[in-house]
Order: structure tokens, then sequence, then C-alpha cells
């Protein structure tokens, strides 16, 4: 059975037939035979498509780095396209003055920290306050439906990379997650989502038959998507998390580390369906650029056995190990939050540097999510879809 996204659904239904609508979307937001969510409203004449909205990186996913806002602009069809990654995260009233609608359809890659999840949230909450109905056009998780994994994020650890208490990897669809976002954590808008036909929740994306785009600059590949629930806590150090390589988030590394020394000692450590092969690589922006990195790139040989964010543990413990002196936390401000370490708001707790500053093994650590995630996996059930 072939696969069919929410946005297929959506617009061989007559529910946007007469209304004027705000769609929320980016460069990923494509069908199987790569036409554009945008350009599909328009031909199929069921409504009006009234403004365009771009997350993070922008509606065309042009900007590279992170925390850096995008600018509102004018789509070549001459509607307007608002920025919500600007001064402002939630779209306003004046940018929702004449819609009927708000239609999102982004593609999320299975990790509390992306911020397309936050968008999402904070659509829900415009459309509550402004009275209007909100369509999510459901579509894979890129890392399967199936694995939950991480630390979870702390009450008062809430921010633009974990809106709600939730897992590192949560193992939702955009869909889910919107159910889960709106009635357990209480937004109450006035939601739809348009479900997926042929989607199960052991596919990975290569399982899925669909042409991967972009949904940011630094996710080049599905494979990008599997390591990157872990690889992206690199974000709260001084470490590369391969940003300006060809690899990002799987190539990851520091200047004082010794990449034989690096890989080997995580090999040693018998992580699953995972295998570090030493590197040298020199990043052509952000952390380190224009220096030799001793690191490793992460080759993940068994993708269910795998489990990234407690690799991205031992790899950051590494990273300390080769030289404390050297290693250090990143400082804040990061994605809006001016107090907090930018790894404890990823981590969703201080609880994760703490371990790791005392020296705690990153299994013994991982060991500490299991009981965690219990109460989570059963408030999943209940928005679950598939």
């Amino acid at each position: 059975m072939s696969l069919t996204l929410g946005s297929d659904r959506l617009l061989s239904s007559p529910w946007l037939r007469g209304r004027r609508v705000g769609l929320v979307c980016n460069p990923a937001s494509v069908d199987a035979s790569l036409r554009h969510v945008a350009d599909r409203f328009a031909a199929s004449r069921h409504g009006t498509l009234a403004a365009l909205f771009g997350p993070q990186h922008g509606f065309r996913a042009d900007v590279q780095d992170n925390m850096i806002e995008t600018a509102h602009a004018r789509h070549a069809r001459g509607i307007p396209v608002y920025s919500l990654y600007s001064e402002t995260r939630e779209p306003t009233p004046d940018m929702l003055a004449g819609l009927d609608a708000l239609v999102i359809d982004l593609q999320e890659i299975g990790a509390r920290i992306y911020t397309f999840i936050a968008t999402m949230a904070a659509c829900l909450r415009a459309g509550r306050r402004h009275g209007l109905p909100v369509v999510v056009c459901d579509r894979p998780n890129p890392i399967g439906g199936v694995a939950v994994e991480g630390p979870m994020l702390a009450p008062g650890f809430e921010s633009f990379v974990g809106p709600f208490p939730m897992p590192m990897r949560h193992g939702m669809t955009m869909g889910e997650l919107a159910r889960l976002f709106n009635d357990h954590f209480g937004i109450g808008a006035d939601l739809t989502v348009a479900p997926m036909e042929g989607w199960s929740r052991d596919m990975y994306w290569a399982d899925t038959g669909l042409p991967w785009v972009m949904p940011s600059p630094n996710v080049p590949v599905a494979d990008t998507a599997i390591v990157y629930p872990g690889t992206v806590l690199l974000e709260g150090t001084n470490s590369s998390e391969g940003r300006g390589t060809t690899k990002p988030f799987e190539i990851v590394g520091a200047p004082w580390v010794h990449a034989e020394t690096f890989a080997g000692r995580l090999n040693r450590a018998g992580l699953e369906g995972v295998r570090f092969r030493p590197v040298v690589f020199e990043p052509t922006f952000q952390k380190h650029a224009g220096r030799p990195c001793g690191g490793c790139q992460i080759h993940v040989l068994d993708r269910t056995a795998f489990r990234p964010v407690r690799a991205a543990v031992a790899v950051i413990a590494e990273l300390r190990r080769a030289d404390p002196a050297q290693f250090a936390w990143r400082q804040p401000p990061y994605e809006y939050e001016q107090v907090r370490l930018p790894i404890d708001i990823l981590a969703g707790s201080e609880r994760l540097r703490q371990q790791i500053e005392q020296g705690m093994d990153a299994s013994d650590i991982a060991g500490g999510w299991d009981l965690d995630v219990q109460p989570f996996l059963k408030i999943r059930e209940e928005a679950r879809l598939y």
C-alpha cells in the first residue's frame, strides 16, 4: 500500500472550500511527486491561499545557522510571508486577520528539541485565542514511531526547544503531537488532524517511498535524522556537532581530540548498532571554523538497535575526558533562553549535565531514563493515530 500524506487527504476533501487559509510550511512541505503544498493548494481552487508562515530557518529554509531570525516577505503570488522565527514565534492578530483557518504542513524529524513542534504549539495557541480552526497535515516520523528514548523535560525547563514535558526522542508524528499538545497539555484549539494512510510505526523514512527534502539546512539527508536526537546535544557544548561539514550531526569532534583514541574508546563501550570511525575535519563555518578537529563519524549499522541519545551522552563524556580544561558547556543566550545553560534546556533539566560532570558512565545515565519515560508512554497512547 502506498503512503498517502495528510496534505493529500486534506486537498482532496471539501474542507477548505470557500475558506481563506494561512499555510505554515517550508520547502519540505511536498508530496511524493515533489509538488509543494502551496502550489497544490493554489491549483486545487478549493479555497484562497491568503498568507504563508515560515518556521525557523525561514519559509524557504535558506537561513543556514540556528538562532538567526528571518524577515517577513512577500511571495511571488502576491501574498504575505510571515516569519514565525522573528520578533514573534506566534502568529499575531494582524497576521491572522481575514483568515478562516490555519493549516500546518511541516516535516518534523523525531526529536523534542526540533523547533517546528514548538511553532506548531504556538499556532495552536494563536488559533484558540482568535477562534481560528487549525488543521495539521500529518507526515511520517522519519525515525519511526516505536522507540522512545532520552531524558524527560522537567517542569520549569520548558523553552522553544522543548515546549512540554517529553523525552528527547518521542516516537510520534506531527499530527499525534498536535493531539497531545491540544488535549493532554490543554491548549484547547479547534484542531483537526488530516491523518496519513499507509504509514506504520515501524517505518523509517527509507520505508516510506517518499523523497527527502531538507526540512532545515543541517538535515541534508534522512540518515541525519537517525543520529540527530542525540548529537543535537552537542549544541550545548563548545565541541563541533558537524555544522560546516557535509555530514552535520554525523561528524562530531573538537580541536583538542585525538581521533583514533576518541573513536577507539567509544567503540570499546560496545554500543549496539553503531560504529565510530575516526576522522579529522575542518568546519567551514560555525564552531572551530577553519581549525582541524579530531573526532569521529557515527555510522549507524542497525537503526532499530541504535540509541542516538545514549550514544551522544557517551560522545560528550569522551569529549570532556579528552581534555577537561578545554571542554566547556556553551553559555546562554540560546534559542530565546537568556539564563539557563543551553545544555540544560536541550536535555530538559540540569540532571544530565550534572551526571556527566560527576563522571557517571553513559550506560548508567541512560539506564535511569526508562522509568522516567513511563508516564509519557501512557499519555502518548491517548494521542496515537496509528
